[in-house]
């Protein structure tokens, strides 16, 4: 089991890592995130307890988004539309730090093909 102590071998102030609960001092103790319903929750979404963790994945033809907790069509990834949706979510953290006050989208010209 894991134990965190600190250097002078006090106790106090010790915890279990990420992943674990438990006292920090005699037992830590692994999370299982999927029976606890804690990860993976999207519909479609698949859960794999491991050792102070957790794996998602997607059933049939769908690609997991761990960021979003969320399953993606393939095809749709394949159409651009993976492409897109990230594009957005680039601009909206873009937009954060350089915000872009009253101007809409910027136009990109050219074309990228099937990326």
């Amino acid at each position: 089991m894991p134990r965190i102590t600190r250097p002078d071998n006090h106790t106090e102030g010790c915890k279990c890592p990420s992943g674990f609960n438990g006292d920090g001092i005699n037992n830590c103790n692994d999370i299982d995130e999927c029976k606890e319903k804690i990860a993976c929750q999207c519909p479609n979404c698949k859960c794999k307890n491991t050792w102070g963790s957790y794996e998602c994945s997607c059933s049939g033809n769908l690609l997991y988004f761990k960021e979003h907790n969320t399953c993606l069509s393939k095809d749709v990834a394949t159409s651009g539309g993976v492409r897109r949706y990230m594009d957005s979510e680039i601009r909206a953290i873009m937009a954060q730090y350089m915000p872009l006050g009253n101007e809409g989208e910027i136009l990109v010209h050219g074309s990228h093909g099937d990326i």
